[in-house]
């Protein structure tokens, strides 16, 4: 008799295992694609409002209970997308080669149930056990008012996302032993963070590094240079060697230093060369923001708005560049940050390391400022903006366009339409410093020869006004607190972004010590100083 379906009710919790000489789940459960109780298919009641305990109870034990028996299409009709559910059903055991699967789900919180699996994950011989636990959510259908699990690629595992597909079989790349600047060999359970980012690199590298691919259970994700993230490996393959940039001390104060605050990343570079020395972030999520963010950076973006007045003539670090408490710019006011005291007679050293808004917003109006004046700024010394960037993983080189309207201005104080990421703001502090644009690598260019991106960078003049006014931040204006206690050569700039719908600002903050530049961001975080500053703070102070 074929393995069925064993139903019991224990401590009030549904339970549904694989079993021997079962029934299957059609008959133990009142049948998956038909039959009666509330809100079940075939029920001639279309209830609306939220679903009830009962409800949340018998929909997730149905369709565990189905998809522990194998039965893809009946746990996919318990779903609200039954063919994507269809298709990943049948791939968890076709694709993914998994057996003997168990599930137990465990007391509901609200419409929301955890639930255990057990399996064993069988391919050419090789068998190995898999558990982990997981989770859905039961919704109330649209149109049929039926309770239905809200289908998510993470109900499968909680490493899927959409587009993702659990595999087993040949890895699609070999492995690697990824190694720091000095040779120290960086394992994803020491530093949590490289995790997304060595997977990437296998995938890059696996082969050019000359190792040899093993036999695993992996999730394969929808955008392929993304690479694959290893579940279970059957059989070991052959790792190759592959040099990286980071280094690992530096890289231990980033990941130490993101759980100040939640939702933050930093990156840490170094300005003579570009090469990446950390990158980490505190997220839920795996996305690497760090690289990838696009979000606004408030007013760290200041470095580089001061550097085209600079280079346009407009003024000058101890030119004027009057602090009033408001400016308008074509019908839209522009407010510093609460408390900030006016000062007609600031120089813009003085602005600049007081952030204030107005200063620079009245500056764009001067004579030779245009439209295009910061994205041409952006694209051509700092070498943002232009999508060309090959770091050695997926990144995003920042978004400056040339903006009309009130964006002009909100885009010279880093709102508006301007797009940045902590590797962005690194890159731009480490410009500033040197006035050589060095584009970010994480592998050595020599590794594929691969051409990096190009900008003329700064003036030598340009570049004294700028360190001059970011050092007088560190040490005397808004970044003064988060760098106290750093000695030598120190520089900083605080930002803040407003977000349309976010009660709490995002904190940003960029600073440089001796040849480390380092940028952070954390997400609902307040004022520059107050989330992000700390955290850059710490690298710095790293070494």
């Amino acid at each position: 008799m074929r393995k069925g379906i064993k139903a019991a009710l224990v401590g009030g919790v549904f339970t549904a295992m694989v079993g021997t000489a079962g029934y299957g789940a059609y008959n133990l459960v009142n049948g998956l694609s038909g039959g009666g109780g509330s809100g079940g298919p075939g029920s001639a009641e279309v209830k609306t409002g939220p679903v009830s305990s009962d409800e949340v109870r018998r929909t997730a034990g149905k369709f565990l209970a189905a998809w522990a028996d194998g039965d893809a299409g009946g746990a996919a009709g318990y779903t609200d997308n039954s063919t994507a559910a269809t298709t990943a059903l049948t791939g968890f055991r076709e694709d993914a080669h998994l057996t003997k699967v168990k599930i137990t789900p465990k007391r509901a919180s609200g419409d929301s149930v955890p639930f255990s699996v057990s399996a064993t994950v069988s391919y050419q011989g090789k068998s190995k056990p898999l558990a982990y636990d997981s989770r859905l959510t039961v919704v109330r259908g649209k149109t049929t008012g039926r309770p239905l699990v809200d289908w998510q690629a993470a109900v499968v595992h909680p490493s899927l996302r959409r587009g993702d597909t659990l595999v087993t079989g040949e890895a699609t790349a070999p492995p690697i032993e990824a190694v720091d600047r000095a040779g120290v060999v960086l394992r994803k359970k020491d530093y949590p963070s490289l995790r997304p980012i060595l997977d990437s690199l296998r995938a890059k590298y696996g082969e050019r590094a000359g190792g040899k691919p093993g036999i695993e259970l992996y999730v394969q994700h929808e955008d392929q240079d993304a690479g694959s993230r290893t579940l279970l490996t059957l059989t070991k393959g052959t790792p190759g060697k592959l040099p990286t940039t980071l280094s690992a001390g530096a890289q231990k104060a980033a990941e130490r230093a993101v759980l100040r605050s939640d939702n933050s990343s930093v990156v840490a570079v170094k300005p003579s060369t570009g090469e990446i020395l950390a990158v980490a972030n505190n997220r839920e999520d795996a996305f690497n923001a760090a690289f990838e963010g696009k979000v606004a950076p408030g007013s760290t973006m200041k470095i580089l708005t001061a550097a085209m007045l600079i280079d346009k003539g407009v003024t000058k670090a101890s030119g004027p560049a009057p602090c009033p408490p408001t400016a308008t710019w074509q019908s839209q006011t522009i407010h510093n940050l609460k408390g900030m005291a006016p000062n007609e007679s600031a120089t813009l050293s003085e602005s600049f390391a007081r952030s204030c808004n107005t200063a620079f917003v009245k500056l764009i109006d001067e004579d030779g400022i245009t439209d295009e004046s910061l994205t041409e700024e952006a694209q051509n010394n700092f070498g943002l903006g232009q999508d060309n960037w090959k770091a050695g993983v997926v990144t995003s080189d920042g978004t400056v366009p040339a903006s009309t309207g009130p964006d002009r201005a909100t885009n010279a104080i880093g709102q508006g339409e301007v797009l940045m990421n902590p590797l962005n703001m690194a890159s731009v502090t480490a410009t500033a410093m040197t006035g050589t644009f060095h584009q970010p690598v994480i592998v050595p260019k020599s590794l594929d020869d691969r051409e990096l991106a190009t900008a003329r960078g700064l003036r030598a003049s340009t570049v004294a006004q700028l360190r001059q006014m970011m050092h007088r931040t560190a040490v005397s204006g808004t970044g003064a607190r988060a760098m106290a206690g750093l000695g030598g050569d120190i520089g900083a700039k605080t930002g803040s972004a407003e977000v349309d719908g976010q009660e709490k600002s995002d904190s940003w903050f960029t600073g440089y010590r001796g040849d480390v530049a380092a940028a952070a961001m954390a997400q609902r975080g307040g004022h520059g100083g107050d989330a992000a500053g700390p955290i850059v703070a710490a690298v710095l102070g790293a070494g």
